[in-house]
């Protein structure tokens, strides 16, 4: 399962958390735990904000990560679908809706 989690810093907090980011190694910045991989993060650095999905079998581990930086940040968390998984489920809804 994929999962969204958007994320928005603020203004107090954005440079300890630039600071602990930016001081971080590759290989730091992308452990996120057992049971997570982290498929992308992107950051709107001006707007002090960013997207970041997850993929994992676990919502609790997941969870568990984003518990990491909760205390910096504000973050949405969603489960997601890719536009094979969305091409499933319209079908199926359009077949629950009767929908010709």
């Amino acid at each position: 399962m994929k999962f969204c989690a958007t994320y928005r810093i603020p203004h107090e907090n954005w440079l300890p958390v630039l600071k602990k980011f930016s001081s971080m190694t590759p290989a730091e910045r992308v452990d996120t735990g057992e049971g997570v991989k982290l498929v992308g993060r992107w950051a709107a650095m001006s707007s002090r904000s960013g997207v970041a999905i997850f993929e994992s079998d676990s919502l609790a581990s997941v969870e568990r990560y984003i518990g990491k930086w909760n205390p910096y940040m504000e973050i949405d968390l969603a489960p997601v679908l890719d536009d094979e998984e969305m091409a499933t489920v319209a079908k199926q809804v359009i077949a629950d809706n009767a929908v010709p």
